[in-house]
């Protein structure tokens, strides 16, 4: 991602708002030091990593296992 300084920002802007628009996000940072994060606003929400219902559900520990049975059944060994 783009990075520009206060100064290059400020004489810049239009140009860096329309790629923003775009779809080409930037930071403005202020000495060296990231400060702002430019984005359009019809950008997509951030995607929800894995993981993120753990200790909210139990797997119990045969699940690999659960219906084995069943598809014996209905499937058999192919003798």
């Amino acid at each position: 991602m783009k990075t520009v300084n206060i100064h290059e920002a400020k004489t810049q802007l239009s140009k860096l708002v329309e790629q923003a628009a775009k779809g080409e996000p930037f930071v403005i940072a202020k000495a060296g030091k990231p400060m702002v994060k430019v984005l359009p606003l019809d950008a997509p929400a951030k995607l929800q990593r894995l993981g993120f219902m753990a200790g909210e559900i139990a797997v119990p520990d045969d699940f690999d296992r659960m219906g084995a049975e069943q598809m014996e059944h209905l499937f058999g060994d192919g003798a």
